[in-house]
């Protein structure tokens, strides 16, 4: 029997390898894009970096090291330099599909970081799989701009799995759905009339501000918004803001609300302030052809008749007065059950004999200074 050459029993010692195996080896280099690997084979193994991550120009000295053991597959016995190609995304991925699999079968919740932005989505990878999530599967409602997504980690589910094609489609609408139900279910049975809860400006119209309660939307109506006049709720109101309001009703699920707290309201002490016969000062507020409309604090307007407006005749009351003019008038009728009260300007005025006096002694005095003089 013929003796073995060293070489010959150094090449039967080492194992043999296949494509698609699964070998372990150790660091013996590392550098920015390439890993070797020693893994008792008559060759080393070589990790690209294209083949260790889908994260582009990451540096491999940050993350693996020399004496580091791990696992790859085996791409290609002999790479065309006498050396082992090997891939541990794949690898990776490989086991990552399995995970993945059991979570579509199980349609557990899934957590990823977004890494890419699309025009018609989300793309993110998890156990080295990326997994896209259609725009129209991103929220509950439709948004125009996903770019704030960019970097974030999102919940979702997996609602198509189809490795083979490269297929995997995640779903984030359906787990807002279901969270915003809880929500609201939460808060239906926790609120009641007459409560005062906090919430946050979602949305600004022209008749009203919409609150997210959490869970649910209420409205705050224009006239609901202060005992006194809102003439513009986006003057008043911006998104975002946080607001104390109460709970005025509960019809199904529309909620309305309300800023006219019954501790806050100013005609719980009107009749004593505006009592027959007080004299007050207010600012006019709008006016008609019939008369002035004057705020004598916020929530409480009285009215000025055109007739009582002064001792003179007026037209109407834009010939007298300007919108934002503060006035003085005697109160001549306080309503409290209807909440109204009636002011006249002209109860205040000197009578006239007695104003035709009063100049008439201003100028004797004027003259009985001149004559002394």
């Amino acid at each position: 029997m013929s003796e073995l050459s060293f070489e010959q029993m150094l090449e039967e010692s080492l194992k043999t390898i296949r494509t698609g195996e699964v070998v372990t080896g150790k660091v013996i280099d590392v550098k920015e894009d390439e890993i070797v690997l020693n893994i008792g084979y008559k060759s080393d193994g070589i990790i690209t970096r294209s083949e260790y991550t889908n994260e582009p120009n990451v540096d491999l000295t940050t993350l693996v090291h020399v004496g580091d053991e791990m696992e790859a597959k085996v791409i290609k016995v002999n790479d065309g330099e006498g050396q082992v190609a090997l891939s541990y995304r794949r690898l990776a991925a490989d086991r990552g599909n399995k995970r993945l699999e059991e979570a579509f079968n199980n349609q557990e919740v899934l957590k990823a970081k977004v890494v890419q932005v699309l025009d018609g989505g989300l793309s993110v990878v998890l156990e080295e799989t990326r997994i896209f999530i259609p725009a129209s599967l991103v929220s509950d409602t439709y948004e125009k701009d996903l770019s704030k997504y960019a970097g974030q980690e999102i919940e979702f589910v997996i609602t198509e799995f189809n490795p083979r094609r490269h297929r995997v489609i995640g779903d984030r609408k359906q787990l807002m759905i279901a969270k915003k139900a809880a929500m609201q279910k939460e808060l239906f049975e926790r609120i009641h009339v007459g409560d005062t809860v906090e919430g946050t400006v979602k949305n600004v119209t022209d008749f009203g501000a919409f609150i997210d309660l959490g869970g649910a939307d209420g409205l705050l109506h224009i006239s609901e918004m202060s005992w006194g006049r809102v003439e513009n709720p986006k003057k008043v109101f911006k998104t975002g803001d946080k607001v104390k309001v109460l709970i005025k009703d509960i019809q199904g699920e529309k909620i309305a609300l309300s800023l006219k707290f019954p501790e806050t309201n100013p005609w719980v002490n009107a009749a004593e302030k505006y009592a027959a016969g007080n004299v007050v000062k207010g600012r006019v507020a709008r006016m008609t052809d019939f008369g002035a409309f004057v705020e004598l604090e916020p929530g409480v307007d009285a009215l000025l008749h055109v007739s009582q407006i002064s001792k003179e005749h007026v037209d109407k009351p834009s010939d007298v007065l300007k919108i934002g003019q503060e006035i003085e008038a005697k109160i001549v009728d306080f309503n409290e059950a209807d909440h109204k009260i009636s002011l006249s300007m002209k109860a205040l005025a000197a009578p006239k004999k007695e104003a035709d006096d009063a100049d008439v002694a201003d100028v004797d005095i004027e003259a009985v200074a001149k004559s002394e003089e």
